[in-house]
């Protein structure tokens, strides 16, 4: 295999750089330099490591602009879309700050069952070791602060591998977080090449992992960790459910930014609508007519909002998606047009509940629409699937919302906004095949802990 792979912007297909793949020596290095690096992680201070992320947010906020600007030309999202994302990379970051002064533990009375002991029990948090921080290509720099600021809270070790595709963008990443105050002995970057993955995950010198991407990743992981630590945050298929008392615009606003930016490239995004059949015309033309205006094109220009996919093998997949429906009956509202890596913006009416296109997650800009008339018909539908990450309903009707937040297999349903709501501080997973365990920065500290216990 290659020891160096080369990278291309998605959107002009320029070349970005020629890197060099980590060797599996260099890997044993780090692994053990991070070892040694627990012992620094347990002489500083909560209020030491939360004074260095701290510092890190406002470094963060100095090179936005430039990280940003590195993040579209690496993955094609557009400019306005990577200056947002660099926004909750800094709220991740001050939130990890401000909860890394916060990691308290409980005290329990033995007394509370007979016999009497006459002991206290002095539950504490203590970190598990060196994490395995694993990101993907569509959040670089967010998704890698969920990470690395919740595991260095928590005083944990830390080796940060992000998706390939975002290596300048991590590199500068792992640079600002030295320049805070972490040592070398307490983050590493690595870039191994696939082959030494299973041997990496398996590493008795790795504690936990903490990984974002798709199943069929996380079920490698899986095998090859044995009894380690797992938080796996993968895949969605998550539905927008439009009732007949929804604010229509607000519905179709809410649908087009949560499922078309990042060109639909997210794991939240509404990847399939149901409708009420009352509201269901109305509410399509309101949507084909404000998704149609939507600018595609040059994702450094600050107007575009649908930039490439990440590369020209996902959007023949995402095609391949889109025909299989028609195949099946679909029609097309609007889209279905291609260019390089760029799909453009496409919504499908009249989709069988078991076409491929409602079941499996498509990671791009499609957008099945579905009518119902009774919500009890749709929930089996959106049950139907290996994924069970968020949801959306847009209703004023509580007994509706409340009855849905019960039947429907999912982490979080977001009332009024679509499943793509996400806010640091709130627990962030999935059920199924969406992940195990939870993110969101005070929970994300807990899953990199374990309790210790002295009883006195």
């Amino acid at each position: 295999m290659s020891q160096t792979y080369t990278l291309v912007n998605p959107y002009n297909n320029e070349q970005i750089g020629e890197y060099s793949y980590t060797s599996w020596s260099q890997i044993e290095e780090k692994l053990a330099l991070l070892k040694a690096g627990q012992k620094v992680q347990r002489k500083t201070a909560a209020f030491e490591r939360a004074n260095v992320l701290l510092k890190l947010a406002d470094l963060l906020k100095e090179n936005a602009e430039k990280m940003a600007r590195l993040i579209t030309i690496e993955t094609g999202k557009t400019i306005s879309d990577s200056r947002v994302e660099m926004i909750r990379a800094i709220n991740a970051t001050i939130a990890s700050s401000e909860e890394a002064r916060q990691i308290s533990g409980e005290s329990l009375d033995s007394d509370a069952y007979a016999p009497a002991g006459g002991k206290i029990g002095v539950v504490c948090w203590r970190p598990l070791g060196t994490i395995f921080c694993i990101t993907p290509f569509n959040f670089p720099i967010n998704i890698a602060m969920h990470k690395i600021g919740p595991a260095y809270a928590a005083g944990n070790t830390i080796l940060f591998k992000p998706g390939p595709q975002n290596t300048a963008t991590s590199q500068l990443l792992v640079e600002l977080c030295y320049a805070a105050g972490m040592p070398e002995s307490v983050l590493q970057f690595c870039m191994p090449p696939l082959t030494d993955l299973d041997k990496l995950n398996a590493h008795p010198d790795v504690n936990a992992i903490n990984f974002t991407g798709g199943t069929a990743a996380a079920n490698a992981i899986a095998a090859a960790a044995g009894y380690k630590k797992l938080l796996l945050e993968l895949g969605g298929n998550d539905p927008l459910i439009v009732m007949d008392d929804a604010d229509l615009n607000a519905a179709a606003t809410s649908a087009i930014n949560h499922r078309f930016a990042t060109a639909g490239q997210r794991c939240t995004a509404a990847k399939r609508l149901f409708i009420h059949a009352s509201v269901y015309d109305k509410f399509r033309d309101i949507l084909v007519e404000k998704s149609a205006a939507l600018v595609i094109g040059d994702p450094m220009d600050d107007n575009t909002f649908v930039g490439p996919v990440i590369h020209m093998g996902a959007a023949n997949e995402i095609r391949q998606r889109i025909e299989g429906a028609i195949e099946d009956g679909a029609t097309v509202a609007l889209g279905n047009q291609y260019e390089g890596a760029f799909v453009h913006p496409t919504i499908l009416e009249n989709v069988k509940a078991d076409s491929e296109v409602m079941i499996e997650e498509t990671f791009g800009p499609v957008m099945p629409l579905f009518k119902f008339d009774d919500v009890e018909e749709i929930i089996p539908i959106i049950n139907n699937t290996a994924y069970g990450l968020q949801a959306g309903i847009f209703s004023n009707n509580l007994s509706v919302i409340r009855y849905l937040f019960e039947e429907l297999d999912v982490g979080t349903l977001a009332t009024n906004d679509g499943p793509g709501f996400r806010t640091e501080h709130f627990p962030f997973g999935g059920v199924k095949e969406s992940g195990v365990g939870r993110e969101g920065i005070k929970y994300a500290i807990r899953e990199m802990s374990y309790t210790k216990t002295l009883v006195i």
